[in-house]
């Protein structure tokens, strides 16, 4: 019954199934061509990097449920992105290092009680910040299912305390943009400093180390990573396209075109308003999770607002208001800035100076939004759009 009501659910949006399509056409394709499962012709560092950027596109896709639908420019979703990739970097690290001190404690003649274990492992973690006691925060960083809840409660929770008393309030426009900003500097901040629990400025690392998966190669678990990626972008993809094509995303865009209208039809936008935001953030949070054990390490530094800045960027470039917009954004200009920041494009000489692209790639990306925003509004998805049109048209 459930198969089908999904088949009909494809059939009535072609859209997402063509969508759905591409995107396992690719996951064969990469896994295919990778070195864990395929002929190789993909290296394991590349395929980590397609990974990486398929969880930017799941925030990607946050971005364009909360601005450009219901046209919230929020400037702090990164801030639950890296949240989520804390907590189950958290896990990760505990359950690491525990399994180090345990088996350096085989050769000790009397086995190690649970208190001397722990003590090791705090010394082990937090050594590097003059520490040696594990925080309170790190108390259910053993427990695997526990800290998969909290990637989704504590973002969850923060959005929906802060949402509340901004929505509240009714603040709007670019007072709202400044205070999700200040929230992610603010949390930046405190996270900087050794005392916060968690690392200090130098935040989590070795995630890429799976516990109880030392024998197993990184080619694998980077296929692994990638191909779960995809799985939850299908997912993400798809519960983002029920909102907006429902009652529900007739709403928000009603609220984001003319808020006082809406409130005048009797909804209670201050609602409206915190179930989305709430729902991006666990979208953005549960991206992070996926983000971060590819990628090996987490700092504070993931929080800068300038961070969440880029992503309203990826957002405009791909097309507002249009799902695969944001997901071709978002993966167009983080391939992009592998590209040019990895030292990959060669340097154009011009004789009196020459173009490095690891020091201009922010301004052509810069320039870039710039050209989007003035010439093509509706950005790629927009040209996509068109293209269709024409093409249906003939």
């Amino acid at each position: 019954m459930e198969n089908t009501l999904f088949t009909k659910y494809l059939l009535k949006n072609p859209s997402v199934m063509i969508f759905l399509g591409l995107l396992a056409l690719f996951t064969v394709f990469v896994v295919i061509m990778a070195e864990g499962f395929g002929i190789g012709l993909i290296s394991t560092s590349f395929v980590k990097t397609l990974g990486k950027t398929l969880c930017l596109c799941m925030i990607a896709i946050a971005m364009d449920l909360v601005w450009g639908f219901c046209g919230i420019l929020s400037l702090g979703h990164f801030a639950f992105f890296a949240l989520g990739g804390y907590m189950i970097g958290m896990w990760l690290m505990f359950a690491r290092t525990k399994m180090i001190v345990l088996d350096a404690a085989q050769n000790v003649a009397l086995p190690m009680t649970n208190a001397e274990i722990n003590d090791a492992v705090g010394t082990q973690i937090f050594g590097v910040v003059g520490g040696a006691e594990i925080p309170m925060i790190w108390a259910f960083a053993d427990q695997f299912w526990v800290q998969l809840a909290f990637v989704v409660l504590v973002p969850g929770v923060l959005a929906l305390v802060f949402g509340w008393l901004a929505f509240r309030s009714r603040v709007n426009g670019v007072y709202l943009s400044i205070l999700t900003q200040a929230m992610t500097l603010a949390l930046a901040l405190y996270l900087f400093q050794n005392d916060s629990g968690l690392r200090g400025n130098n935040g989590l690392s070795g995630l890429q180390n799976i516990p109880g998966f030392d024998d197993v190669p990184q080619s694998l678990i980077s296929i692994w990573f990638f191909i779960a990626s995809a799985a939850v972008l299908a997912i993400i993809y798809v519960v983002a396209y029920g909102v907006v094509s429902s009652k529900l995303g007739n709403i928000i865009r009603g609220i984001r075109d003319n808020e006082a209208r809406v409130r005048f039809l009797g909804y209670n936008v201050e609602s409206y308003k915190l179930f989305v935001f709430v729902l991006t953030a666990i979208i953005a949070a549960v991206a992070g999770a996926l983000y971060y054990p590819q990628a090996g390490i987490i700092n504070p530094a993931e929080l800068a607002p300038i961070a969440s800045i880029y992503l309203a960027v990826w957002v405009a470039i791909g097309g507002r208001g249009r799902l695969y917009g944001a997901v071709i954004g978002a993966a167009f200009v983080s391939l992009l800035s592998s590209y040019f920041t990895g030292g990959q494009a060669p340097d154009i000489p011009f004789g009196f100076a020459t173009l490095r692209w690891t020091e201009w790639w922010l301004v052509l990306l810069g320039f870039s939004f710039v050209a989007v925003t003035l010439y093509a509004p509706k950005g790629i998805g927009g040209l996509i759009d068109h293209l269709s049109r024409k093409g249906n048209s003939s």
